[in-house]
């Protein structure tokens, strides 16, 4: 008899590949975060006024974290799946930026497509933008 392995499906791959992009945004290194987008991925960036398209526009524009001390925690998301090997992930996220050694939280919200190309999962769109907080 085999051991029973786990598969995970398309909302569980597609998670993960947002949590990995969560995770490579919290080591500041734009290398890294880049390889969580597919190779001609799209992003629309929180603090950007341009489109940043494919692996060096992406460097580029997450050049600026670099050895920042820059974090991200996404709390909350829905998923919506498209089919096996295409997922919408959309939610809210902080991003504590350090500003003058002193951490300060950015309220954002994100839509990514996260697509299966090959056995891997990557990030084909990601937009992300300030989180518009109920008023008191």
């Amino acid at each position: 008899m085999a051991p029973n392995q786990a598969l995970a499906g398309p909302s569980e791959d597609a998670n993960a590949a947002v949590d990995r992009w969560s995770a490579a945004y919290g080591a500041n290194e734009p290398e890294t975060i880049a390889k969580t987008y597919c190779p001609t991925a799209v992003l629309l960036g929180t603090v950007s006024p341009v489109i940043s398209e494919g692996t060096q526009a992406i460097i580029n524009y997450f050049t600026p974290i670099k050895r920042s001390g820059n974090t991200n925690a996404i709390e909350e998301r829905r998923t919506i799946i498209i089919n096996d090997s295409a997922a919408v992930v959309t939610g809210f996220y902080t991003f504590t930026r350090m500003v003058d050694g002193k951490p300060v939280p950015g309220p954002s919200r994100f839509t990514m497509l996260v697509t299966k190309q090959g056995n891997e999962w990557c990030t084909a769109h990601h937009h992300s933008s300030p989180h518009v907080l109920p008023k008191n």
